[in-house]
């Protein structure tokens, strides 16, 4: 009888523990395992050139000077950032959602904005040369000064920066 009582509280010491260490250790299968997040950061002068930022996150992140050439941010998150003169030359932001950040005097050359959202964004003395702008969603005001600056086209995609933004 010893025996089974003992047996019996094995099996419930050992059920309560992996128990326990499945309700402390949760690892939801939902989670991405390399996702990298730069919310609330300075991340001013960096070099993230040629780097691949598809789907990462920068909420509020200071990224003056900030070298983003030929970098692929499709689908990343570039909300209220300041992106005062950096270079996103050549940059894939194909699908990003770049909301409430400001890009006054930033290097534009040839990047591909396509279905992105950009809303509340500034591009005030922004170069847009060769930028594709296709079905991306641009305050109104914005397209005005942009359509001022607008010329060349996008050596990837062929469609030219006036016809990307409606340009009349």
């Amino acid at each position: 009888m010893k025996k089974i009582l003992l047996r019996f509280f094995g099996l419930i010491v050992i059920l309560t523990l992996a128990f326990l260490w499945i309700i402390l250790n949760p690892k939801p299968a939902f989670a991405q395992v390399n996702t990298i997040n730069y919310n609330n950061i300075n991340l001013e002068n960096r070099d993230f050139s040629h780097a691949d930022l598809a789907g990462v996150t920068f909420v509020a992140a200071e990224m003056r000077g900030t070298n983003f050439q030929g970098a692929n941010l499709s689908n990343a998150i570039l909300t209220k950032g300041v992106l005062l003169k950096a270079n996103l030359e050549g940059a894939n932001l194909s699908g990003a959602l770049v909301d409430r950040v400001t890009m006054d005097s930033a290097n534009l050359k040839n990047a591909i904005f396509t279905e992105a959202t950009l809303t509340s964004s500034r591009f005030y003395d922004a170069e847009v040369t060769g930028a594709d702008f296709t079905d991306a969603l641009i305050d109104r005001y914005q397209v005005s000064l942009l359509c001022k600056r607008a010329d060349g086209t996008n050596p990837v995609t062929g469609v030219s920066t006036r016809d990307s933004l409606g340009c009349k």
